[in-house]
Formats: C-alpha cells, sequence, structure tokens
C-alpha cells in the first residue's frame, strides 16, 4: 500500500485508475480514527486480490493534494476509478461499510464479461444480468 506523494499521484492514483479501481486513504499520523480505519482499508484491499489497490495521503506532508480534493477532515477515503473520483466516505467506518464502499467499485462478473466482449462472453453476460442493455447491443453488433 504506497504512501502517494504529489510528485507521483498522477501516475500512482489518477493513471492508475484506468486499469484498476484505486481507493485513496488521506490520513495524519497523529489522528486516531485514522489509525482505526487504516488496518480495516487494507484487509479489505488485500481480500480482493488485486481488482482494487489502495494508495495513502499523509494530508500534513502533502497539503497541496489534500487541497485540491477538498479535503476538510480525516480520514477521507475516495475511490477513483477512470481518472476521476467515482465515491467517497468521511470518518472511520465498521467494516461491513468498507466492505460494501469497496464492493461498489469492483466490476461484477457481467460487466467483466462484457468488458472481455466475445459472442460466448456477451452471452453469460445476459445469462448473469438479462437487463444488462450494453451486453445485448454488442452481442447484436457481432451476429
Amino acid at each position: 500500500m504506497p504512501d502517494v506523494v504529489e510528485a507521483d499521484f498522477q501516475r500512482e492514483v489518477v493513471d492508475r485508475s484506468h486499469q484498476v479501481p484505486v481507493v485513496v486513504d488521506f490520513w495524519a499520523s497523529w489522528c486516531g480514527p485514522c489509525r482505526a480505519l487504516t488496518p480495516v482499508l487494507e484487509r479489505s484491499v488485500a481480500a480482493r486480490d488485486g481488482k482494487v489497490v489502495l494508495a495513502k495521503v499523509d494530508t500534513d506532508a502533502n497539503p497541496k493534494i489534500s487541497q485540491a480534493f477538498g479535503i476538510q477532515g480525516i480520514p477521507a477515503v475516495k475511490a477513483f476509478k477512470y481518472g476521476v473520483v467515482v465515491d467517497e466516505f468521511v470518518g472511520a467506518q465498521p467494516p461491513a461499510t468498507v466492505e460494501r464502499f469497496l464492493d461498489g467499485l469492483v466490476p461484477s462478473e457481467a460487466e467483466q464479461l462484457v468488458a472481455a466482449g466475445g459472442e460466448a462472453d456477451l452471452r453469460r453476460a445476459l445469462e448473469l444480468d438479462p437487463g444488462r442493455t450494453e451486453a445485448a447491443v454488442a452481442l447484436a453488433k457481432l451476429l
């Protein structure tokens, strides 16, 4: 779980979020709730076997990043996908809340199949989620 600084934020968070969701934990060493949340985040992200990655930003050492993202209270957690913040929360959260937050970032099996784009993949995606219109449209284009 890398500590990200201003010099590598673009590469480690924004650019990387085009390949995999990146969860950014804005924290400070003096923050008790931050110390409580960190192990929960680390365990939950590790359990997803690389489908989500965690980056940590020390708000005291990186005030420009914190300011750019409007951090007013910590811990603050922001999720990036495709270069933008797609979800966030502030404050220490119970493990179940963190799990739900991360679950919302990981593509479902149907989403992964649509991304693969093959005929069999698209048919399986529609079996799993018959209402997934992008799978139906992609399959129609193939046929």
